[in-house]
């Protein structure tokens, strides 16, 4: 009898911002784009072989060419009027209005001009395509004067801008994502890459001659999407607009089903209920002058990443496989084992992390029979988890009986996470403290999970003290294995503003320096401890000029209390260095289990002309609780002893004899006493 095994695959993805989604995993394999004959006229042209080219930012102007003008706040729609009527060749669309024309850009070239209306408008051209275009509304997306570069893949010579494009389109080799084309030379690039999956580089330039081509039909991840919120504006021309949405949630559905790559969305910013979808986002809007309409309520939830999840159980291992929207540079490792199992990945696209059954160093656990589990973390930062990182429980599950093959993703969260305290660490001299406290620099935080919004804040606690104060080389440690990263470099300025941003001093006061951050933590512990360089200064300290990647990628200038002002001010040897931890969570939540809330080890930090000293607390409590008890003990035997020979003597000699403990005895226990309450430490019992 021949016994044939079936896998069960399993995986629980956990978000650490904590949005909580089910889906169903998939497996969808891509249209295939079948050459057909040369493109025709247009008005000849069969229905399914009719693309569309967009041109964002630039406006057709040929009024005795316009065909009808209808309102709509819908693109799709007017491609679809455009394409189910032979003589329209290109459309204008701004939100709420489309008109068609009978020409276009190709026999007109100079009436495509920018647009310099209050709202930006969308040019669409109507092509007749050699390859077969995908179901979605449009199939490319063109920017003049722009190329993508350091990501081709393949050269070619053709006749006219089209023939590239539809190039990539039929690509079958490689992902075809862009395409530059010379207008000059004829010469065609074809990439892997595109604006999206770049994002926050350089490799995307203005180049006077070229177009640059982007395939809007790829099929990017959407099973687990994160947005980032863009706060104060909202974008001037979206491409879909829908009344009575209910909940942003449902906004955020109707973008990620969307029928093109939509990167973008608001809600209720443009009127109650109102959902706007849009296929652009800053990525892509480079290019485009004040894209952007100001409104101080309100915010647009751009695309940061999507991945797509899945797991393949083989016969002596697992592996995990992810499928990115967005260029990854981090690490994927097994939780358990942040060190022995794992795999750096550098700028790419889709990567794997595998996990044998028999290696105890990914630390794959057997839960019941023919059952296997695990816990894999895709962490961005190449030291510390944040909030963009992933949690995923993976399971295997192996069957004698016969059932079909089946894939799930979880997107839910499982478990609450309990929190833990931290404590406050205070410089008694000169009376410096850090606080690790909420965005505002109010609270101090009792616990924290990674993506909390926190702030480092750092106070002068004599208001009516003459000096200020700057802080320079604040480091990050993990409690565990001493990884640390820098976080204030010597000369004041943030290393990587994504994680923490430059220190400013409070609106309140200039005894108060701030330094926001999101919580993060280490792979190997719960602990991170924050150390930084104080130095006071008098009257006032001088700020350092620090440069800043901007939310565009541009280099800005920023102020950051950090640098030592030269002039005769405080000692310069009074640098202290102040120590504070907090015990961060995670919100992977693989395990649903209450932990006991605990209180972390406090320590003091006495400053001197090196830098400074640490006491810890807990270890002298322990200590003088041990040297107590030890005295008692001896309290006891003498008590004993004394007792002893009172009755002996009583018997004996019928006297009492009176018996008291030594001198040297006395003085040392209430020296040692008097010592260790000299120290401080006796109020806190």
């Amino acid at each position: 009898m021949m016994l044939r095994y079936v896998l069960l695959a399993t995986i629980v993805i956990v978000v650490v911002h904590g949005q909580n989604e089910s889906a169903e995993h998939e497996i969808s394999s891509g249209e295939t784009m079948a050459p057909s004959p040369e493109p025709g006229p247009i008005e000849s042209c069969d229905q399914d072989m009719i693309g569309f080219e967009l041109i964002t930012g630039y406006v057709f102007s040929a009024p005795p060419n316009a065909m009808s003008t209808f309102n709509t706040v819908m693109l799709t729609d007017c491609l679809e009027m455009c394409a189910g009527n032979d003589s329209c060749q290109a459309v204008n669309f701004e939100t709420g209005l489309c008109i068609l024309f009978n020409t276009n850009a190709e026999v007109l070239p100079g009436a495509l001009t920018e647009s310099e209306l209050p709202v930006f408008t969308i040019y669409a051209q109507k092509s007749c395509l050699g390859v077969k275009p995908c179901e979605k509304s449009w199939c490319i997306d063109r920017v003049q004067n722009h190329r993508l570069v350091g990501y081709t893949q393949s050269y070619h010579t053709v006749n006219n801008r089209q023939e590239c494009f539809e190039l990539c389109l039929g690509e079958t080799d490689f992902t075809c994502r862009s395409a530059n084309y010379n207008n000059v030379t004829g010469n065609c690039e074809l990439s892997n890459m595109d604006r999206m999956t770049v994002a926050g580089s350089t490799s995307f330039q203005g180049a006077k001659g070229y177009d640059y081509m982007e395939n809007n039909c790829i099929d990017e991840p959407t099973k687990l999407c994160e947005f980032k919120k863009l706060e104060g504006r909202i974008i001037k021309t979206v491409d879909s607009l829908y009344e009575d949405v209910p909940s942003i949630d449902e906004c955020r559905d109707l973008c990620l089903n969307a029928l093109y790559r939509c990167h973008s969305y608001d809600y209720g910013d443009a009127g109650e209920m109102i959902c706007r979808l849009s296929h652009h986002s800053r990525a892509t809007l480079s290019d485009i002058h004040e894209p952007y309409i100001g409104v101080p309520e309100g915010a647009t939830y751009e695309l940061s990443s999507c991945y797509n999840v899945s797991i393949d159980c083989r016969s002596g291992d697992m592996v995990a496989k992810i499928q990115t929207s967005k260029l990854f540079d981090g690490k994927i490792y097994a939780k358990g084992s942040p060190k022995s199992c794992v795999r750096d990945i550098k700028n790419s696209l889709e990567f794997e992390l595998e996990m044998a059954y028999d290696d105890v160093e990914c630390n794959v656990r057997k839960n019941g029979l023919g059952r296997y589990v695990n816990d894999v973390v895709i962490q961005h930062h190449d030291k510390i988890v944040t909030s963009s990182d992933l949690g995923l429980a993976v399971t295997c599950q192996y069957d004698l009986t016969n059932k079909s093959v089946t894939n799930e993703v979880d997107l839910g969260v499982h478990g609450d996470i309990q929190p833990e305290l931290t404590e406050e660490v205070t410089v008694d001299s000169p009376n410096v403290a850090m606080k690790i406290t909420d965005r505002s620099g109010g609270d101090v935080m009792p616990t924290a999970e990674v993506g909390d919004p926190l702030a480092l804040r750092f106070e002068i606690m004599d208001k009516n003290s003459p000096y200020e104060i700057f802080v320079r080389e604040l480091v990050a440690m993990d409690g565990v294995d001493s990884s640390e990263i820098v976080l204030i470099d010597q000369d004041g300025c943030p290393t990587d503003h994504f994680i923490m941003g430059p220190i400013y001093k409070s609106a309140d006061t200039g005894k108060i320096l701030l330094s926001h951050f999101d919580a993060f933590k280490f792979p190997s512990s719960e602990v991170v401890q924050f150390r930084a360089l104080v130095t006071p200064c008098m009257p006032s300290c001088e700020p350092v000029q620090c440069n800043q990647e901007g939310t565009t990628g541009e280099l800005r200038s920023v102020i950051s209390y950090g640098k030592r002002r030269r002039r005769r001010s405080a000692n310069p040897q009074d640098n202290y260095l102040l120590v504070e931890q907090i015990r961060i969570t995670d919100k992977f939540g693989f395990h649903s289990q209450n932990k006991s809330t605990s209180v972390a080890n406090e320590a003091v930090y006495l400053p001197n002309s090196d830098g400074g000293f640490c006491i810890n607390v807990a270890g002298l409590v322990v200590a003088g609780t041990i040297f107590l008890a030890s005295q008692l003990a001896i309290i006891a035997a003498w008590t004993f002893i004394w007792q002893r020979r009172r009755i002996d003597g009583k018997l004996n000699d019928s006297m009492s004899v009176s018996v008291s403990l030594p001198s040297v005895l006395t003085a040392s226990r209430s020296d040692s006493l008097s010592k260790l309450y000299d120290t401080g430490y006796a109020r806190r019992f």
